[in-house]
């Protein structure tokens, strides 16, 4: 297995494995203010072949209210049957793409690696820098053989709220933000009910690890932009978080790209870290 499918594919990577029945390709378009955008999207058009994946159905659990944030991870059990489903074991290749910069494809990249799948790689550039190709699409949903998954969970790559809030100011450790700065300083939320951010954290917005063509800066700049970011401190002590658990997935692909190692998710991050009013909260 080679690095590239574990991180980051191109199109022209892509292309020559569309029909193959060892490589799944995963559409993840979602938008969080429009729930069904993705999903009409889908059928509209999509790679050949592609399922789609639904962050709110698929890529979630059940929300509840008042213990969890606004996007909980899925239970191990109900992921396993979907990906079952899907057709995925441990020979086959999934490719995940959206159209916002892989901001929700990373969602899906993290999830499989938590189960402990590898083989998994998100479309650099996504559905623009599929149809700016000028690569086949088409609007049919195909149909998967199942295949039995075998989840191996490393739960070393979780991070809850209790080791947050023991880490956030240990300078052994980082805690980063991949929101966009104007909502670590408190500037503006208009998602969530408290502005603000995890005190002791550092910004790292996901954006930031992307070019103006909505791709993922060269390994080179990733490694610096996270050396910078980090100090002294291995990816394994690094905790990323955002509104609810799904664009830090961003940040912890970039740092894997990075050749960095891997950093720990917060599947709760700021939506659960505000509902209890005991932890602290900061702005600028």
């Amino acid at each position: 297995m080679t690095a590239l499918s574990e991180a980051l594919v191109s199109a022209d990577q892509l292309a020559p494995h569309v029909g193959d029945p060892g490589w799944l390709i995963v559409d993840c378009r979602f938008r969080l203010l429009e729930p069904g955008f993705g999903r009409e999207a889908y059928a509209e058009a999509h790679l050949p072949g592609a399922i789609y994946a639904d962050l709110n159905r698929d890529l979630s659990g059940p929300v509840i209210a008042g213990r969890t944030g606004r996007h909980p991870l899925p239970e191990v059990a109900s992921l396993v049957r979907r990906l079952s489903a899907w057709g995925v074991d441990a020979s086959v290749q999934v490719v995940a793409y959206d159209d916002s910069g892989g901001s929700m494809a990373a969602r899906l990249w993290w999830l499989l690696r938590w189960l402990g799948h590898r083989a998994v790689a998100v479309l650099d550039g996504g559905w623009p820098a599929w149809v700016a190709a000028r690569l086949p699409v088409e609007s049919e949903v195909p149909s998967r053989t199942p295949r039995p998954f075998e989840p191996h969970v490393r739960s070393e790559l979780v991070a809850d709220a209790d080791l947050v809030n023991r880490i956030r100011q240990d300078p052994r450790w980082r805690l980063l933000d991949a929101r966009a700065a104007e909502r670590f300083r408190g500037q503006q939320e208009t998602i969530d009910p408290v502005a603000g951010h995890i005190p002791g954290a550092y910004s790292a917005p996901y954006a930031e690890n992307l070019d103006a063509g909505g791709r993922f800066l060269p390994e080179e700049e990733l490694r610096r932009r996270y050396a910078d970011l980090l100090g002294a401190v291995p990816a394994d002590r690094c905790v990323c978080y955002c509104g609810s658990g799904v664009t830090a997935a961003h940040d912890v692909l970039a740092i894997f790209r990075a050749g960095l190692g891997e950093a720990k998710l917060y599947p709760g991050s700021w939506s659960e870290w505000i509902l209890d009013p005991r932890r602290p909260v900061a702005k600028d």
